[in-house]
């Protein structure tokens, strides 16, 4: 064979590789795909993914099957995700803590977010709501500081060690000036199940969870973390409008697939979101759970995350903010 010969034979050979891949792209998915979520089944993240999950099963034609992984703050399921094949079957429900608060404050991570992972859309914003039971005898921040200031080493608890909820209150712990114990849970509904029964005093938690049995008058809103007032709490004031101005903690969401995921098939991925987070009925669903739907551009996303690891660093070094 001589030199013209052995390139036409190159050439074609790359040709047909292209070829192959480009309809392994636009042929995905060609079986199911499995949303990893790093938490309890019950909580924010389970309900958004089902709700997401279930319209872009329709979109791509093919089942979106959710796995709840939980532990370690989030950080033992986004590892199955970040050791997974990167061809688009295996994708996770990453958030704020996962993917920028944690590195900084566990002691050993398996996992590096800036460089495992393959951002793919954000999901949006959930509410963190301070909550405490029927009978506690506070029904404002103000109250509920006077108490704990009468009542060190108070004991409040979140759906987990190294969540936006734990890194709420810390902070709110810091600005108040206040001697609290953190009481970690493995999700948002073994903690709601505690303060129903009168094991613990008091939570910041994701709204979602927790609407339902504030909406019953099982549990009392004292506030929200958010810049914002919650829509689906419109009554209920923001922590800084009730005296600790400045605070604020806005926990964002979204999806990751493992790093050198194809471009092609993460835009597929990326529209298929797009969608289900603009169709009426899945957002009605979402807002009335108290979860607030926002979709992006992959790039945004990736962006969002490098810069939110930076400022949750220096946040977490500052409130010194530590988990074994």
């Amino acid at each position: 064979m001589n030199r013209r010969q052995i390139l036409a034979s190159i050439a074609a050979a790359c040709a047909l590789t292209s070829m192959t891949a480009t309809h392994a792209e636009s042929a995905f998915p060609q079986k199911p795909i499995t949303f990893v979520v790093p938490y309890l089944a019950g909580g924010t993240t389970d309900l958004v993914a089902r709700v997401v999950g279930e319209h872009m099963a329709r979109t791509l034609g093919q089942a979106v099957v959710i796995e709840n992984k939980p532990g370690a703050g989030g950080n033992i399921g986004m590892d199955v995700v970040a050791k997974s094949k990167p061809d688009g079957y295996t994708i996770g429900f990453g958030a704020i803590s996962t993917n920028a608060l944690n590195p900084h404050i566990y002691k050993s991570m398996a996992f590096d977010p800036r460089k495992d992972f393959t951002a793919v859309s954000m999901l949006g914003y959930s509410t963190i709501v301070l909550e405490v039971g029927k009978g506690f005898p506070a029904n404002n921040v103000q109250e509920f500081i006077a108490y704990i200031k009468a009542n060190p080493g108070f004991q409040y608890g979140t759906a987990g060690a190294g969540t936006s909820m734990h890194l709420a209150g810390v902070m709110f712990a810091q600005m108040a000036g206040l001697d609290t114990v953190h009481v970690p849970y493995k999700g948002s509904v073994p903690g709601i199940t505690d303060m129903l029964g009168g094991h613990l005093p008091a939570m910041f938690d994701n709204l979602p969870a927790s609407l339902p049995h504030i909406q019953a008058g099982k549990l009392k809103a004292l506030a929200v973390a958010g810049s914002e007032r919650s829509p689906s709490l419109p009554n209920v004031p923001t922590i800084a409008e009730s005296g600790l101005k400045g605070y604020a903690v806005d926990p964002w969401f979204g999806v990751y697939g493992p790093a050198k995921l194809d471009p092609a098939i993460t835009a597929k991925l990326n529209t298929a979101i797009n969608q289900a987070l603009s169709d009426p009925a899945v957002k009605d669903k979402l807002v009335q759970a108290g979860f607030t739907p926002k979709g992006s551009a992959a790039q945004s996303f990736e962006a969002l995350t490098q810069s939110e690891y930076k400022r949750l660093g220096d946040v977490a070094r500052k409130a010194q903010m530590q988990v074994n």
